[in-house]
């Protein structure tokens, strides 16, 4: 089997319609959010020494809120990105333009462009945070612009972080893009669409 079926069998089959770029770029995104999510899980539910434990105590005085609290918490989290990460394929494959058949009264059935773009875009926009919480990550400050991050690592556990979350700062971006994409695609704006010839 090649690469293009193994892709196709895991997120669907991209309408013809979408060019290659878009395809990729939807691909792109369910890969992004996976190196985060092994970070967490690693971390957090196996301990792995991704973080100084003596200096990140769980209950240290003044860290702020407790992001993360067992290991039941950061699977489902990562889950839960992986899963909205991977709806991204909607917006380039037959299953976001036409309800599969195996859901009860929709299956078969156009999915309305609002129900597509509202959410995508809503999300493409809040995904732009992560930009901004790496950026004040980076200058050691929380994300309310607090001095100090509650994250404690040094040498290669900090080349590891970085490695696994830079790249969430392009999910809200490729996501904003995908959407605009496929509101064109969808309404027929695409620049270069020629119209179909008129009835004889």
């Amino acid at each position: 089997m090649t690469s293009g079926g193994i892709m196709e069998k895991l997120h669907g089959r991209p309408v013809a319609e979408a060019p290659r770029w878009a395809v990729w770029a939807a691909y792109a995104t369910t890969l992004i959010v996976l190196p985060s999510c092994v970070w967490r899980i690693a971390g957090f539910a196996f301990d792995a020494p991704v973080l100084d434990p003596a200096l990140s105590p769980p209950d240290a005085p003044g860290r702020g809120v407790e992001v993360f609290s067992g290991w039941g918490y950061v699977i489902i989290l990562s889950i839960v990105s992986e899963a909205l990460a991977f709806l991204t394929m909607g917006l380039v494959c037959t299953w976001g333009e036409v309800f599969p058949r195996w859901i009860p009264r929709l299956g078969g059935r156009p999915v309305p462009v609002r129900a597509a773009v509202i959410p995508a875009g809503l999300g493409a926009a809040a995904l732009m945070i992560f930009p901004y919480a790496l950026f004040m990550l980076a200058m050691g400050r929380t994300i309310n612009g607090t001095p100090g991050t509650g994250v404690n690592m040094h040498g290669w556990q900090t080349i590891a972080f970085w490695v696994s979350y830079t790249p969430l700062a392009a999910w809200g971006p490729l996501l904003g893009i995908l959407t605009v994409h496929y509101y064109r695609r969808r309404r027929g704006l695409t620049a270069g669409a020629i119209p179909p010839p008129a009835a004889a």
